[in-house]
C-alpha cells in the first residue's frame, strides 16, 4: 500500500465531518509526521486537492454573526455560550491549519514550514477536545448552540494567495485571540470552574506559537520576494481582512510572538496608538 503524502492527510481531516474525529484523525497523523521526522526522514508533502469548505457536522446551525445571541458572562448559560464559541474557533483553526498544506503546496518551502504547521493543527485538535470536555462537564455539548458562519471567511477570501492567508489567519485572526483569552479566563476565575480556567490557559500559552509560525513564514516569503514586510502585511490586512482591527490589543503578546505595533496599530479602529 502506497504511504499516503502529508497533504492527502490534511484533505482527509479537512473532509471528516465529526469535530472529535475530525481531530482524532488530525492527531494521528500529526503523530506519524513527526514519528518520521524524528527518525530523520520525512513524509511526502504531495499534492492533493482541498475542498473550498471543510465538511461540517450537522450542528451546530451557522448563522451570519450579526444574528448570533450576545453572550451573557455573569450566567452559567453565558459561560457555555463562550465556551461553545471557543470550540467552533478551535475546529475551525484545526482546518485552517490543515489547508494551508495542499492549498499552497505548489510553493516550495523548508521541512519547518510544515513542522510548524502540522504542530499547529495537532494543538488546535487538543484545545478542541479541552473545550468540549468543559462544555459536556457543564451538561452541554459542541452543536447545541448556533455559531457564526463568518470563520471560514478569510480562507475563502485568500485561497489563491499564501501571503495573504500568513498574514489574516495567523497574524490577525488567531493575534486577536491573544487579546480577548485573559478576559475569558478572568471570567471563568471568578466562576470558579477550574477546568475551564485550566483549557483557556493552555489555549492561550500555545496560541502565542500559532502566531509566531505565521509572523515567521510571512517574513520569510517576504524575504524571499524581496518585500518589505510591514508595508506588504499592510496591504494585504486591508485588502482581505473586513473591518479595522479592534483595540485593547495584548502588546506583550503580539511582541513575543514577533509582531510589533507598527505591524497592527496603523490597521486599528482608533487609527492611532495611545500615547
Amino acid at each position: 500500500m502506497t504511504e499516503m503524502t502529508l497533504s492527502e492527510m490534511a484533505v482527509e481531516v479537512l473532509t471528516t465531518a465529526n469535530g472529535r474525529e475530525k481531530t482524532e484523525l488530525s492527531r494521528r497523523y500529526a503523530a506519524q509526521w513527526f514519528a518520521a521526522r524524528d527518525a530523520g526522514a520525512a513524509l511526502s508533502i504531495g499534492q492533493a486537492t482541498a475542498p473550498l469548505r471543510p465538511a461540517r457536522p450537522d450542528s451546530p446551525r451557522l448563522l451570519d454573526p450579526r444574528d448570533v445571541p450576545r453572550r451573557r458572562p455573569g450566567t452559567e448559560a453565558g459561560r457555555i455560550a463562550i465556551l461553545h464559541a471557543v470550540a467552533h474557533i478551535e475546529l475551525n483553526a484545526v482546518d485552517l491549519h490543515w489547508d494551508i498544506i495542499p492549498r499552497f503546496a505548489d510553493t516550495k518551502m523548508p521541512l519547518g514550514f510544515y513542522d510548524d504547521w502540522v504542530k499547529a493543527a495537532d494543538e488546535e485538535s487538543k484545545h478542541f477536545n479541552l473545550v468540549c470536555d468543559c462544555l459536556e462537564a457543564l451538561g452541554s455539548h459542541y452543536g447545541a448552540l448556533d455559531a457564526h458562519a463568518g470563520m471560514w471567511r478569510a480562507a475563502e477570501d485568500t485561497v489563491d494567495d499564501f501571503m495573504g492567508r500568513l498574514a489574516v489567519v495567523p497574524m490577525v485572526l488567531e493575534a486577536r485571540g491573544l487579546d480577548v483569552t485573559p478576559g475569558m479566563i478572568e471570567i471563568f476565575r471568578k466562576a470558579e470552574n477550574k477546568q475551564a480556567i485550566e483549557a483557556l490557559s493552555t489555549i492561550y500559552a500555545e496560541e502565542v506559537g500559532h502566531v509566531a509560525y505565521g509572523s515567521k513564514w510571512f517574513h520569510f516569503l517576504c524575504g524571499r520576494h524581496e518585500l518589505d514586510p510591514k508595508d506588504t502585511f499592510h496591504d494585504l490586512v486591508r485588502r482581505y481582512f473586513h473591518g479595522a482591527l479592534k483595540p485593547p490589543f495584548n502588546d506583550e503578546k503580539r511582541a513575543e510572538a514577533g509582531l510589533p505595533p507598527d505591524f497592527y496599530w496603523p490597521l486599528a479602529a482608533a487609527h492611532k496608538k495611545p500615547s
